[in-house]
């Protein structure tokens, strides 16, 4: 790639003049939580799926479970559970990725981003059947979209999603991401997923998938689904099997304690937030739009309310994301790592298929992280160093511990949800004008 499209240090810096950094401190969130306890997760996901409707399944007859969301905490566990619940059920499972286009739109390239999420045959105790081949199902009564299910699942006897239930990055509706749209985009493969993005500029995903859901249950054999809820530190907190009776409904209501769950900024304003990384198994649009305030990735969909964000600088990738930069489009300032790191054949894939293309825009790339934090600073009105309200977090799952300005830090003296762990000073770098320390 052209290094002519990173901007030098000492560039910004003429740029911008002389640009006070705020002094720095730690913050902790607060938060109650009891998860499941690791031991136990694999007897909670067998015990679940066994409360499936399973008469109409011949006895040693094929199940597909469908499996292939990034992020979920224990996910190797909980589909070696659900494995085992079937096959204690007397019957014989196999999982299929069910991940819409990920890994390249290749079977061999979704094979490998299960294993990446430590689904393998070996740890799930099945066989993996693979394939990008989809089969029409059925088409939507009013606009006549047509409905595509993943050929493997559709001929096995029963099929299951097993998925996390969360706020989606794109939209927001009844059903957001969880079994509804594993079963209508990640089932569908990269065809069925091309399609519902495609109609989703004018139909809205918010009423698509409620619509395709009630297709697909009524002309394959769903089972059921096996729900996923984390807690705010992205632990397990709840494992349910969700039968086809009722199945929207007790999806939107998990939906709503999701909604509650999810970790959030500790403030609604801020002049910079810090990303240290971003990758598709943090969110599916690299960054939670949930979290930033900022979605500009899809059509006909309306803004977050909040929280309002002026500058965000973003630093590099997770390493699971494997050079896919969806999301870094969001950022007003990318450091060279995400510029160096990027895959853009895999990442324009996924953002033509989402039809999410803004979300890829390659931002301003920065040398280093004092350069970044200079831009970022130097852009945001007259605010002092002293006044200005920066927050610098891992990634948007992981934000019980962040660093905070010092006017954060004096607001959050002030608040029973957080507490200082570590008291502000000068912002610090390496020789290379790179930041020292992590916030988690």
């Amino acid at each position: 790639m052209p290094t002519d499209l990173v901007v030098p240090e000492e560039t910004i810096q003429e740029a911008c003049g002389d640009v006070e950094f705020p002094r720095m401190g730690v913050i902790e969130q607060v938060w109650e939580t009891d998860p499941i306890p690791t031991e136990e997760i694999e007897d909670r996901a067998a015990k679940a799926v066994k409360g499936l409707p399973f008469e109409d399944v011949p006895d040693g007859g094929e199940v597909a479970i469908g499996a292939g969301s990034r992020g979920i905490a224990n996910l190797p566990a909980i589909v070696r559970g659900v494995v085992r619940g079937v096959e204690e059920s007397g019957y014989e499972p196999f999982v299929f990725p069910a991940m819409g286009s990920h890994g390249g739109a290749t079977a061999e390239g979704q094979v490998d981003k299960l294993s990446t999420l430590g689904v393998t045959e070996e740890s799930a105790g099945c066989p993996i059947r693979a394939t990008m081949e989809v089969v029409e199902v059925g088409r939507t009564p009013e606009r006549d979209v047509p409905v595509y299910a993943d050929a493997n699942a559709v001929e096995a006897e029963a099929i299951i999603p097993v998925n996390r239930i969360k706020p989606h990055t794109d939209f927001q509706g009844p059903v957001e991401s969880g079994l509804s749209k594993m079963l209508v985009i990640g089932m569908g493969k990269q065809r069925g997923a091309k399609m519902a993005h495609d109609w989703a500029v004018d139909w809205s995903l918010r009423n698509m998938l409620p619509e395709i859901t009630e297709i697909l249950l009524e002309k394959l054999p769903v089972a059921g689904g096996v729900a996923i809820l984390e807690d705010e530190h992205d632990d397990t907190d709840r494992i349910e099997a969700i039968p086809p009776s009722g199945f929207l409904k007790r999806e939107a209501e998990l939906l709503e304690v999701a909604w509650e769950r999810m970790p959030k900024l500790p403030f609604e304003e801020l002049d910079v937030l810090v990303v240290d990384r971003i990758g598709k198994d943090v969110s599916g649009q690299g960054m939670d739009t949930n979290v930033t305030g900022r979605r500009h990735f899809t059509i006909n969909e309306p803004e977050p309310e909040s929280p309002d964000v002026k500058r965000i600088y973003v630093r590099g990738f997770t390493g699971k994301t494997k050079g896919n930069a969806m999301g870094m489009g969001a950022a007003d300032f990318v450091h060279e790592n995400v510029f160096e790191g990027l895959e853009p054949s895999k990442t324009l894939i996924n953002a033509i298929t989402a039809s999410t293309v803004r979300g890829v825009r390659l931002p301003p790339v920065v040398e280093t992280d004092r350069a970044g934090l200079t831009a970022a600073l130097g852009t945001i009105g007259p605010v002092s160093g002293s006044e200005a309200r920066v927050l610098r977090v891992t990634d948007t799952m992981r934000l019980q511990r962040c660093y905070a300005s010092e006017a954060l830090i004096e607001a959050a003296r002030e608040r029973a949800d957080l507490r200082v762990v570590g008291e502000p000073g000068g912002v610090e770098f390496d020789a290379n004008g790179e930041f020292l320390g992590a916030p988690e």
